[in-house]
């Protein structure tokens, strides 16, 4: 293996990478040393700034359909998905599963001779190489040659209402997509910078584990990866300002996880305020408020996992005539800017901060500024998913949030220890939600709180995509035994629920007469 040290390129932290074998191959295809920039000739259809999954997908969407197209990008082709988010993050926690499985083990007869012995240097150095792996799926070669996009690295700005520099060169353009994403937020505690902190946009450089881990946050990055890192060893306590982990899902979801964490030996500590951080050493110290009294964590490593923030610096945003706020790109439901011309997709303008939600938002883009489509993003049915063990994902309305939307609501909630397959998978705790209009039956919303939960809700986004009512969840065919099979049972609740009392004594006349 080879030895780690740091890579810049450009001298932008985005380009902080393990120097190895396979963080060279993702360098060399996603920010390849060599690349020189094309001699812009004539306006383009499309201009993307930014190539995240917004991006990529509004600019090969473009130039896959013939149109003139470029992208420019100042770190790496792929963005935070592929380089610091989605794909290194699932890459470490599936590799802190195995370890948790074979430590659960003897639950299933399996007994091992020892502990697990675990190798975290060998763990990251498989995510390192399996990011390098996918990562021509991104690069500036395929964007070059298979859907005929110019490509720029450098930095980018507005010079004007219809034009971009980059490198020193003029991009005029009849569209333009900001998709310049976000990044971790900063957070103003006493000491905090001085003692030293990682996020998502560096974690993953580590190669030996934090023997104490603080996480700050206890959103979905926070969650997901604190128990990975507890389960690799790294004694681990999240700190969170608010009442719940996962401040956004259900308090019973929340519960679920909350639980699982602690039984893996996490500390959580909620609705704190941490005044300072001080360092001594290799040492550092989170002092905190919590019911008016101090508290401190001791610790190796900080994780800051608390928000994010959009990427709007620098861009000239004035010079074209766009505006934002500190949340970000100001667009309307079609995703349109201040300025006609230009549209915004995925986190610089949105609150869904997914990759898939950026793919959705940038396939909208391409039939507005291209076509004169009408696409809005209010009529997106948007999942996600936060990847603890158990997953917890949602898709559609939350209960309280239907009431506003004055539908009339009902709730069926079915829990896993009453499916089969679960019980058998030692996976029984945690359940499956849907809310739905009273009125119609049509499918308004849901939440699935299970190992699988990820793979599971895509059968309600399509339900409710599709205006599907709660008979279909019934009339659908589940494999037996599996888990999703969940979903028919809340359907068959449904249908149980609508034999009323009138309705049983009509049927019970039928069968007396059809004797």
């Amino acid at each position: 293996m080879d030895t780690p040290t740091e890579k810049h390129i450009s001298g932008d932290e985005h380009f902080l990478l393990v120097d190895d074998q396979y963080d060279r191959q993702v360098i060399e295809n996603c920010h390849p040393p060599n690349h020189v920039n094309p001699i812009p000739t004539g306006k383009y259809n499309l201009v993307a700034i930014g190539a995240g999954a917004a991006g990529l997908v509004s600019a090969g969407g473009a130039g896959g359909l013939g149109a003139k197209a470029a992208i420019i990008e100042r770190a790496l082709m792929g963005g935070d998905c592929l380089n610091v988010g989605c794909v290194p993050s699932k890459a470490v926690i599936r590799a802190a599963r195995a370890v948790y499985d074979l430590r659960i083990a003897k639950q299933f007869g399996v007994h091992l001779a020892s502990e697990p012995e675990i190798n975290f240097a060998e763990a990251m150095e498989r995510m390192r190489r399996l990011r390098a792996r996918i990562s021509p799926n991104d690069s500036v070669a395929r964007f070059q040659n298979e859907f005929g996009v110019d490509v720029y690295l450098g930095d980018a700005r507005f010079v004007g209402s219809d034009a971009i520099e980059v490198d020193g060169k003029r991009l005029e353009f009849d569209r333009a997509v900001i998709a310049t994403g976000g990044r971790p937020a900063e957070l103003p505690i006493p000491g905090l910078k001085e003692a030293g902190y990682f996020t998502n946009e560096n974690i993953f450089k580590l190669t030996e584990l934090p023997r104490r881990l603080a996480v700050i946050g206890g959103g979905p990055i926070g969650c997901e990866l604190a128990q990975a890192f507890a389960r690799f060893g790294s004694r681990v306590t999240i700190i969170n300002d608010v009442a719940q982990i996962l401040p956004r899902e259900d308090a019973d979801a929340a519960a679920i996880i909350h639980r699982q964490l602690e039984r893996e030996g996490l500390t959580i500590i909620n609705q704190t305020k941490i005044t300072s951080v001080e360092r001594r050493g290799s040492n550092k110290t989170i002092i905190y408020l919590r019911g008016g009294k101090e508290s401190r964590v001791e610790c190796d490593a900080i994780l800051l996992a608390a928000g994010r923030a959009p990427n709007i610096e620098g861009l000239g945003l004035e010079a074209a005539g766009v505006n934002y706020s500190r949340d970000g790109v100001i667009v309307d439901d079609r995703l349109r800017t201040s300025n006609p011309r230009i549209y915004a997709a995925g986190d610089v303008c949105s609150k869904f901060k997914f990759t898939h939600a950026a793919d959705a938002m940038a396939r909208a883009v391409l039939r507005n500024a291209l076509f004169f489509g009408r696409a809005k993003m209010s009529a997106m049915i948007m999942p996600w998913v936060t990847y603890t063990d158990p997953e917890v994902a949602h898709t559609g309305f939350y209960e309280a949030d239907a009431r506003s939307a004055d539908f009339d609501v009902a709730t069926i909630t079915e829990s896993f220890e009453d499916v089969d397959r679960a019980i058998l998978d030692g996976e029984e705790e945690g359940f499956a939600r849907v809310h739905y209009d009273r009125k119609t039956g049509k499918i308004l919303g849901g939440a699935i709180v299970a190992r699988h939960a990820g793979e599971m809700i895509g059968e309600l986004t399509l339900a409710i995509t599709n205006g599907l009512k709660m008979g279909a969840l019934s009339a659908t065919i589940h494999p037996y035994p599996t888990q999703a099979e969940v979903l028919r049972k809340i359907g068959d609740a449904y249908n149980r629920a609508r034999l009323t009392p009138t309705l049983r004594k009509i049927f019970r006349k039928w069968f007396e007469w059809r004797r």
